[in-house]
Formats: structure tokens, C-alpha cells, sequence
């Protein structure tokens, strides 16, 4: 628990963390808002409600990068005043706007959606320190899987007891009052060692979206579509057992489950691969169809639950070391569109399973599409530039400053000394590919120079 204590001792992580949960508890929300107003204020079909929750999704997965650059662009505070306003009108006018033209404006309020999970992703990665870097996006995730818990319940619970337009007048207040209290804190997005950045321009998208960044957003894209499939593996196979009322039992336990995985990954002493996390959860995710009536489901899901956070934490915490500070905001924002499009297309991939098989086929479906992911990401993460020749490649050569050995413990930062006859000064090595708690910036199996040593 010390790492915790120390991530939400950074000034502004606590509050931070507390007002974007809010946000993205909304935000989560609004697809089941819009669904029930749709379904009992319009008294149309289930499918019609599709319709409208899919131009919402769409727009959230286009906007992503969209919004990202935007902010790397501009900053912060104009692009959350623009999403802000535009939620507002959007969700006010909700009750008032025919199914047609419900529809676009779903769409353009995907695209404008408040970015809370992307901007807090960006302010953790500028906020903290290499070796407090992933206990904060563990707790990140942590955030993201209660979000989800709450959510979406708390919307059904007003709908029972409310009217569908003061429901949405609900969701859209408190969307609009996550992204004005991210507005009010302005959290940094750069460390202070990353404030030149900016002025040194964008570099080209070659650069950065190379295999390593494929590599990951491929694997966010296979969590999420694993995740979506559960869902509804879940509900058909309750539904067949007659147990549909124990449902939200079975996700309550999930959700527990992840939260704990997430809590513990965070605090161990090491991190694990990316696809690894993700390989381990497709493959405890397939057996989970055995499970024939509640109670047994319920355990069955713990172990997929136990991997889910820890899996999304790394996925997080590797865009931020990939990507230049300058593009930061993109590159979160494609994170953000690829698990947005994992969720879209998890449930009708899963559907299709469960249809052609039994509800034990959605479980098969979900886990051997996480396990596909696994495998390209680590195929992917083998052809990454950062095993090649690098912008660090050059610091072992003459004229250039020795590096200080990872692991040697005499300065946190691991600066770079200068060299003795003062030609070099002393600069700080960028954090890229490594897989230690320093802040080195070497792969673990990279050499650079002769005074460098493996991490």
C-alpha cells in the first residue's frame, strides 16, 4: 500500500482521480440513459434504442484522436469548454428532438464527448514518477472498472422511480460537471522535464505509431472486445438457466474482482508484458462457460476479473511511455477510439457465437478473441523499433555522455553524467521500452556504451 500512499500523495492526483470518476461514471451511464429514454419516453423498440447508443459509440471512437490532438494543439481548458457547453445542449435537448434527428445528434455528441479517461491518463503520465507510474494507472483502472459498476446501475434505478427526460437532464448535468471540475484543477499533461516539447514541434506519426504503438492499441482493442463479450455471455447463460434476475450478482462480482486485481498488480514489485496479462485473461475467460447457474458462474468470473484491470492498467501505461509528450493526447485519444470500437463489436461477435453454438460458445468467442490479440501484440512488439537503432543509440559513442547503469542507485532520475573534460552536459534520458521501475530509458535487453549495464 505504500505505492498507493505515494501516488495520491502527488499534489492534485486525489482530486483529480475523484472528480474524472465522476465524469466517467456518467459517461459510462449515458448509453443506458439514452437506451431507456428511448425505449419508455419514445415507446419505441429495443432496436431503435440501438440505433441511437451505436451513433453515440461511433462518434466516441471517431472524436478520441480527434479531441487528442485538439488538445496537444490548444491545451486543456479550451477543449474541455467546447465538450462541456456542447453536452449541455445536447442532453437538455434530448427530450425534445425527433427519433431522426436524435440520431445525428447522438453522433456529434460522441464526438464531443467530455475526454475524462484520456485526459487523466495524460496527467498521470505528466504527474508522476517512472517508478509511480503504474500503481497510479492501476488505480486508474480501479476508477474505470467502478465507473462501470455504478454507472449504468444508478441509471436504472432512477428510471424506475423517474421520468426518462429528467433522467437524461441527470446524466448530461453530471457529465457536464465532471468535465468542469477537470476544468477548474487544469492538471499538467507535460512533466516539467517534458515542457520542451511542445516548442520543439510534432514529430511525423511514423515516428511514434510504429509497431510498439500498433502493438498496444491492438491489444486495448482485443481487451475491451473481450470484456464486451462477456457481458453477454453472461446474460445468455443466465437466460438459459432461467436466472436472469441474478445477473447483476454475477457482474457486481466481476467488477469486485477486477478492482481487487487491479489493487494487487499495482502494488507488486514488478510489472508483466502487456500481452501476457492479456493472454492469461483470454484463457481463464473460455472455461468459464462450464459454469451452468449462477452460483458457479460467480466463481467462474473471478479469474477473469482478477486479470482484468491489471491488463488495462499496462495497456494504459505503455501508450504514455511510447508516445512523444508532444502527441501524448492523440495517441491516449487512439487508445480511447480502440477500446471504444472493442466494445462496439465484442457483443455482436459473442452474439453471433452464442447463437450458431450455446451461451458456452460467447465465453469460447470472447477469450480466443483476447488470446488473438495477445498473440499479434507480442508478434507486433517484436518488430518494434525501440529493439533497433534509436534517437538513444548514439549516447555510447565518442563525444557523447556515459550513462549511468540502471539499478545503481545513486539518483533516482538517472541523469546522465557529464563527461570529465565538460563537453557534455548533463541531459535526462528519455523513458522508453524499459521494463524496470527507473527512469533509465533503456529496453531491458539494450546496451548503450561501455558503462551501461541491462535493466
Amino acid at each position: 500500500m505504500t505505492r498507493y500512499r505515494q501516488v495520491l500523495a502527488v499534489p492534485g492526483m486525489a482530486s483529480l482521480l475523484g472528480v474524472s470518476l465522476l465524469a466517467r461514471a456518467a459517461i459510462t451511464a449515458d448509453v443506458m440513459a439514452l437506451t431507456m429514454y428511448v425505449v419508455l419516453g419514445l415507446d419505441m423498440s429495443y432496436a431503435a434504442a440501438g440505433g441511437v447508443a451505436a451513433a453515440l459509440t461511433a462518434g466516441v471512437a471517431l472524436g478520441g484522436p480527434l479531441l487528442g490532438r485538439m488538445i496537444d494543439w490548444r491545451g486543456l481548458r479550451p477543449v474541455l469548454l467546447v465538450t462541456v457547453v456542447l453536452q449541455v445542449v445536447f442532453w437538455l435537448s434530448v427530450p425534445i428532438l425527433p427519433y431522426g434527428i436524435l440520431l445525428g445528434a447522438a453522433f456529434a455528441a460522441g464526438l464531443l464527448m467530455v475526454p475524462a479517461q484520456p485526459v487523466t491518463r495524460q496527467a498521470i503520465a505528466a504527474m508522476t514518477t517512472a517508478g509511480q507510474r503504474r500503481a497510479a494507472f492501476a488505480l486508474e483502472s480501479v476508477q474505470g472498472e467502478l465507473s462501470y459498476i455504478v454507472g449504468p446501475a444508478v441509471v436504472i434505478l432512477c428510471a424506475a422511480k423517474m421520468s426518462p427526460d429528467v433522467v437524461t437532464w441527470g446524466v448530461g448535468a453530471t457529465i457536464a460537471a465532471g468535465g468542469a471540475g477537470i476544468a477548474l484543477l487544469n492538471p499538467p499533461l507535460r512533466a516539467e522535464d517534458e515542457a520542451d516539447a511542445g516548442a520543439a514541434g510534432r514529430p511525423p506519426r511514423r515516428e511514434w505509431l510504429g509497431a510498439g504503438m500498433i502493438a498496444v492499441l491492438t491489444m486495448a482493442f482485443g481487451a475491451t472486445t473481450l470484456l464486451s463479450g462477456v457481458d453477454l455471455a453472461i446474460v445468455a447463460t443466465l437466460e438459459e438457466a432461467n436466472q436472469m434476475s441474478w445477473a447483476a450478482v454475477v457482474v457486481a462480482v466481476f467488477g469486485v474482482a477486477s478492482v481487487a486485481g487491479g489493487l494487487i498488480y499495482g502494488a507488486l514489485p514488478r510489472p508483466l508484458p502487456t500481452w501476457l496479462l492479456l493472454g492469461l485473461l483470454g484463457l481463464v475467460t473460455i472455461p468459464a462457460g462450464l459454469a451452468h447457474d449462477w452460483p458457479w458462474l460467480c466463481v467462474a468470473v473471478v479469474g477473469a476479473g482478477l486479470l482484468t484491470a491489471p491488463a488495462l492498467s499496462t495497456v494504459a501505461d505503455a501508450v504514455s511511455r511510447l508516445a512523444p509528450a508532444s502527441v501524448r493526447g492523440e495517441a491516449t485519444g487512439l487508445q480511447s477510439s480502440a477500446q471504444s470500437a472493442g466494445f462496439a463489436l465484442g457483443s455482436p461477435i459473442v452474439g453471433v457465437a452464442i447463437d450458431v453454438s450455446v451461451p458456452a460458445g460467447g465465453f469460447a468467442a470472447a477469450g480466443l478473441a483476447g488470446l488473438a490479440a495477445a498473440l499479434a501484440g507480442c508478434l507486433l512488439s517484436r518488430r518494434s523499433p525501440a529493439r533497433t537503432r534509436s534517437p538513444l543509440s548514439d549516447l555510447g559513442r565518442a563525444g557523447a555522455p556515459d550513462l549511468e547503469p540502471c539499478g545503481a542507485g545513486a539518483r533516482p532520475a538517472h541523469e546522465v553524467r557529464a563527461r570529465a573534460d565538460g563537453r557534455a552536459a548533463p541531459v535526462r534520458v528519455p523513458h522508453i521500452g524499459c521494463e524496470c521501475d527507473h527512469d533509465c530509458g533503456l529496453p531491458a535487453q539494450q546496451r548503450i556504451g561501455a558503462s551501461a549495464t541491462p535493466c
